[in-house]
């Protein structure tokens, strides 16, 4: 198999103090990673690193050949401003930047595919709502309808799944296993391990360092799942545990 993303000692941080380091690995072409760990384990930053918003301040990541404006990116529900004044359907066909430009018009074929784009995640009828106005299951299909529309190699997922109801996670899961079907490589935060180990075949656990990687169920041990907290408590007393406390897990 031929590796979509290639991580080399890689040390990732701000104003020079490192927030993820030491971090070897291989994310294949095609794979459906999750990434877990404690709050404050680094996983935002790895992500911020993956689609080029950091640069590594040792190490290196390698894209195989997939330049970082081809790279799909959810952030976190945080980092987007609500208030811009923006409707749906004019948030959605942000989504196709990349073909039509910045200031570039929309076509008839362009809006079928926003059409499209919102009719896969249920969003039909809501175009000239604004986002302000949204819940925050409805803004997550948003923004997943935004992603369609970028059709990428290389999906990222902050967090994708925080704050909404089951009911759209169920949707949007099932759009990811659509992408994972389609041979596009998708890696995703996410503090559900229930979840995790349900629909994510491979798990990064992150606390800072690599702790494990490999198999969810192998991943995800009390032990590992235990001395990932620990690690990240070393630099941070006040960083939580993963969904489930070691004793559940």
């Amino acid at each position: 198999m031929t590796a979509a993303l290639r991580f080399s000692n890689l040390t990732l941080g701000y104003d020079r103090h490192p927030a993820v380091h030491h971090l070897d690995g291989t994310v294949q072409r095609g794979a459906l990673v999750a990434v877990v760990g404690p709050n404050g384990a680094g996983k935002s930053t790895l992500f911020k690193g993956i689609v080029g918003v950091l640069k590594p301040l040792a190490g290196s990541i390698e894209r195989d050949a997939i330049k970082t404006r081809d790279i799909a990116y959810l952030p976190q529900a945080a980092d987007i401003d609500r208030s811009f004044p923006i409707n749906v359907y004019d948030m959605v066909a942000m989504g196709l930047w990349r073909q039509a430009g910045l200031f570039g018009g929309v076509g008839a074929k362009a809006r079928h595919k926003i059409e499209h784009a919102l009719a896969a995640v249920g969003l039909t009828g809501f175009e000239h709502r604004a986002i302000a106005q949204l819940s925050g299951g409805q803004m997550q299909r948003v923004l997943f309808a935004r992603l369609l529309l970028q059709d990428a190699r290389l999906i990222v997922l902050d967090e994708p799944f925080t704050a909404i109801d089951s009911r759209t996670s169920a949707d949007l899961l099932d759009l990811i296993g659509r992408w994972h079907k389609e041979e596009r490589t998708v890696i995703a935060a996410l503090h559900d391990l229930e979840l995790v180990k349900a629909h994510f075949p491979e798990v990064l656990l992150l606390a800072r360092e690599p702790v494990a990687w490999g198999n969810a169920n192998e991943v995800l041990t009390a032990d590992n799942l235990g001395r990932a907290r620990r690690m990240c408590e070393a630099f941070d007393e006040h960083a939580d545990a993963c969904a489930h406390d070691t004793a559940t897990a």
